[in-house]
């Protein structure tokens, strides 16, 4: 009944806005479904057209020609914009929408740098509207997915945040006392410099722009080298319990206390305190 009275509407030769919406909003529909893969088709040619224009032998030969493509695919890309706007009835949730800000970003450097030419390079943000393919095919298991790595995120974002605090204490530390041993050594002027060194090598990216050459700064080296290995291992494991935490009450289908405290939300329903912040909590049993 709902195909046959939007096949009615889409036959309308008058109803031209009710048309546009079906076509561009109802990604269920095979028009709409047949307009979206098309649009990130073009998008996905834009931004490719964006990153050959980059290259500076490629610019050299055909820049002119990449230009006229790239400003064919933002008017194309405004005029989409603005027939949503147009055709949508709250306009302003549109505009203001994650997906609305997205459209608008992907069209509004191109106009800017007509005033300032490096804007252009941000049309690369377009990419972004890629995103549509999750509503277009109705991937409710990866969004599912999303919400899920979310919830866990949230629940551990006190011990990632507790020990990211320890990482930089440990770094500004570190730093000091390798501005004062290796205090003549190029790339250790300063404190700044020195933790600047200590981040890259802590990170285990190591540049190789800033090295110690004193005994003892070697030494050091090598100690916060090792300690490096923790950065990945210490925030994967937190995120890993408290996804396989989440994962056992969502098949047990126990329902856990929340921590009035902290507001931590998987905790058992028996538990007498909290496994993020130590708070007692109240418990039937006690009554």
């Amino acid at each position: 009944m709902e195909n046959q009275q939007q096949k009615i509407r889409i036959n309308s030769k008058h109803d031209w806005r009710d048309i546009l919406y079906i076509i561009i909003f109802r990604a269920n529909t095979r028009a709409g479904r047949r307009f979206d893969l098309s649009l990130l088709i073009a998008i996905f040619f834009s931004v490719i057209v964006i990153l050959l224009d980059s290259v500076p032998s490629i610019h050299f030969k055909y820049g002119h020609i990449l230009f006229v493509i790239e400003w064919g695919f933002t008017i194309l890309f405004t005029i989409e914009y603005i027939l949503r706007i147009i055709i949508i009835e709250r306009k302003f949730k549109y505009i203001f929408s994650m997906l609305g800000l997205i459209d608008l970003l992907s069209i509004l450097p191109a106009y800017l740098s007509i005033f300032y030419a490096s804007y252009q390079f941000f049309l690369v943000l377009r990419s972004l509207r890629i995103l549509r393919i999750f509503k277009i095919l109705n991937i409710h298991s990866f969004l599912h997915a999303g919400q899920f790595i979310s919830t866990a995120l949230q629940n551990s974002y006190r011990k990632i945040l507790l020990f990211m605090m320890f990482i930089i204490l440990f770094v500004i530390i570190v730093g000091s006392i390798m501005y004062i041993v290796e205090k003549d050594t190029p790339g250790f002027e300063s404190i700044p410099n020195s933790i600047y060194w200590a981040v890259v090598t802590i990170t285990t990216v190591g540049y190789g722009d800033v090295s110690p050459i004193t005994s003892f700064g070697k030494f050091l080296s090598v100690i916060v080298m090792l300690c490096g290995y923790s950065i990945i291992a210490v925030p994967t494991g937190i995120v890993s319990s408290e996804m396989y935490r989440s994962r056992d009450t969502e098949e047990t289908g126990e329902k856990k206390n929340i921590c009035p405290r902290c507001g931590f939300k998987g905790l058992r329903k028996n538990a007498r305190y909290c496994d993020t912040c130590g708070e007692r909590l109240p418990n039937e049993d006690q009554f």
